[in-house]
């Protein structure tokens, strides 16, 4: 009889089974004012970061992106629009109530984006399918990144591009500010502004857990991804990866 494997919850330990769930209401939770927070919570900066990374995805008319854990669709309209008509951007994210509010911008954008519920560690999608996959701010809340990288690697097409954009490890002067920020400044603006300071909690605790730049290369490179390379950003508060199919 096999005991059931531990994994990390923000600072807490759960039961593998458990984590997806509790993510899973995090997200519920906070859908409606998903888009308002990030605003709050970097001053408008996330945008800035988002189109950076189209600015760097090589990204040409006609080609396929995947966006994955894609939320409410900034990421999937900016795509759509460097890839035109005759390309494909598919917006996906694990969860419903995300998944619902980047599927109605895209509607309001009157642009042909299909979005699907689908969990980034067993994509419903062919080998060697997309030019780009991308994931941001959703890497960090996997059970198995190592799968999910793995995954991604698998239905880039060879010369594909996996970028990831995720919260990292800051510039150690600036630490001890940055703690204070995540750890006091951020619950009280989840509890002010969208009557929800635990989850924000939870997303503080989050970005403290997942890898460093050096060891999230390390990961891409282990998925099979090569001339793996990264650029932080706001002085490593956010670093985007970007690795190729060979």
């Amino acid at each position: 009889m096999t005991s059931e494997q531990n994994t990390h919850f923000g600072f807490k330990t759960v039961a593998e089974t458990e984590k997806a769930k509790k993510v899973a209401e995090v997200f519920h939770s906070v859908a409606n004012k998903y888009d308002l927070m990030n605003d709050v919570m970097s001053a408008g900066l996330h945008r800035t970061w988002k189109r950076f990374a189209v600015s760097i995805s090589g990204v040409n008319p006609g080609d396929k992106v995947l966006d994955i854990a894609g939320g409410s669709g900034d990421l999937s309209k900016l795509f759509a629009k460097k890839v035109g008509p005759e390309g494909q951007v598919i917006l996906t994210d694990i969860n419903a109530s995300m998944l619902g509010v980047g599927r109605d911008r895209m509607l309001d954008a009157g642009l042909n984006v299909p979005a699907m519920q689908c969990d980034a560690e067993k994509l419903p999608f062919p080998d060697q399918y997309f030019d780009c996959v991308i994931v941001a701010f959703g890497l960090r809340n996997m059970t198995h990144k190592d799968k999910a990288l793995a995954e991604m690697q698998r239905v880039l097409k060879v010369g594909g591009r996996l970028l990831v954009l995720e919260f990292s490890k800051v510039w150690q002067p600036l630490s001890k500010a940055y703690d204070v920020y995540s750890f006091k400044l951020l619950p009280l603006m989840g509890k002010l502004l969208a009557k929800d300071a635990d989850s924000y909690q939870y997303l503080a605790e989050s970005i403290r857990m997942h890898p460093d730049q050096e060891t999230l290369k390390q990961m891409m490179v282990d998925a099979g991804l090569s001339k793996v390379d990264y650029y932080n950003l706001a002085a490593g508060v956010v670093a985007l990866h970007k690795g190729y199919k060979t």
